[in-house]
């Protein structure tokens, strides 16, 4: 007997209990999350002069006018909140297709993690490497709810200041390839109608805009404040740092901080995370005294060699199971549970963390 049904390492669909049997729940919208906002068709047909109809043609207008309202009000087609997928490449006996990159981008529950601080560099990141080369790949849809998310994005920068300086590089490099597309490429390597990526653009402008007048204020606090910590510590504070722009906006808030942040030693133990010793070989820059300038050094090297990504938190892949899934940490503490419904008889030891580049490669065929 062939087998008909979605995949068995698939999460499945919901299901809900009505009068007429069960009947499979569908989200339209990300507006639409706490019960999807009902309609009442009385109160759509009371009150309102347009309404002045009866049966049949009373209910024709108001299914138009339920039409009208999720498509101003919904931004996505569908809302899923899988915490895992199954990453298929080819076709088996058992499912026929494979997964492609705009469909994990829908599936998999990218709008709560910008909510998690240690996975909003990761989203981002993600979210600029597709800007840069995977934007014409995705689906009308994917497209549709990357632009969402983006929002969302934006939204918790301007609300919470949380690492602004990343967005204002994600919007850069998406309206540069946009751009790019619209002008030089031609329009047909766009899914839509062009005045939809026209508005698009428009709204990447508003959204850089309003980055750039962001103004981080001041906090009043009577307690105890960094400047008020020893030395020591804040120099501690400075090694753990790996990004070199925030070392540096760090240096400029006071004057301890900027002696703090010119160390050498930290710019030269900030080269060895980043670069290897061979690279170091190639582009040695010296100072007068013949002595390396390590902070010149830095930067000399980020222009020829990629940078060693560090994230809080990011997806992972069971090599055993295929599945791509976000791994709680809270639950894999306590209930020793691994995120999926792995098979394997120690699946810590099939993980692997998926960098943001390996969650592209994994969807080239």
């Amino acid at each position: 007997m062939p087998f008909l049904g979605q995949d068995w390492r698939s999460p499945g669909w919901s299901w809900t209990k009505t009068e007429h049997g069960w009947k499979r729940i569908v989200f339209y919208g990300h507006e639409l999350e706490d019960n999807n906002r009902e309609i009442d068709l009385k109160e759509l047909c009371s009150g309102n002069n347009e309404n002045l109809f009866v049966g049949d043609v009373c209910e024709l207008a108001t299914t138009k006018r339920k039409k009208d309202f999720y498509n101003n009000n919904t931004k996505s087609q569908f809302v899923f909140r899988d915490k895992w997928i199954y990453v298929q490449k080819g076709s088996t006996k058992e499912r026929h297709g494979y997964c492609t990159l705009g469909e994990a981008l829908n599936r998999l529950d990218f709008s709560s993690a910008i909510q998690d601080l240690r996975r909003f560099n990761y989203v981002a990141k993600l979210f600029q490497l597709i800007a840069r080369s995977q934007l014409t790949s995705l689906s009308g849809a994917a497209q549709k709810n990357y632009f969402n998310i983006l929002e969302k994005i934006v939204r918790k920068v301007l609300e919470d200041h949380y690492n602004p300086r990343l967005v204002k590089e994600l919007l850069q490099d998406l309206s540069s390839t946009l751009n790019n597309l619209t002008v030089h490429v031609g329009r047909c390597v766009l899914v839509g109608n062009v005045n939809i990526w026209l508005c698009r653009l428009e709204t990447i402008l508003k959204w850089q805009q309003q980055l750039n007048n962001l103004q981080i204020p001041k906090q009043m606090c009577d307690g105890m404040s960094f400047n008020d910590l020893p030395l020591y510590m804040q120099n501690k504070i400075l090694y753990k740092l790996s990004d070199a722009y925030d070392i540096i906006n760090l240096g400029q808030a006071t004057p301890t901080l900027h002696i703090l942040s010119e160390n050498r030693t930290l710019w030269k133990r900030l080269c060895h995370f980043h670069f290897s010793d061979k690279q170091f070989c190639r582009n040695l820059v010296l100072t007068k005294s013949d002595n390396v300038d390590w902070k010149l050094m830095y930067f000399t090297l980020q222009k020829h060699y990629p940078m060693k990504e560090q994230y809080g938190d990011t997806l992972h892949f069971c090599k055993h199971c295929s599945i791509l899934f976000w791994k709680d940490r809270h639950l894999a503490l306590l209930f020793k549970d691994c995120g999926h419904p792995c098979t394997a008889n120690d699946p810590d030891s099939c993980l692997m963390p998926i960098s943001p580049q390996h969650f592209i490669d994994l969807f080239k065929f």
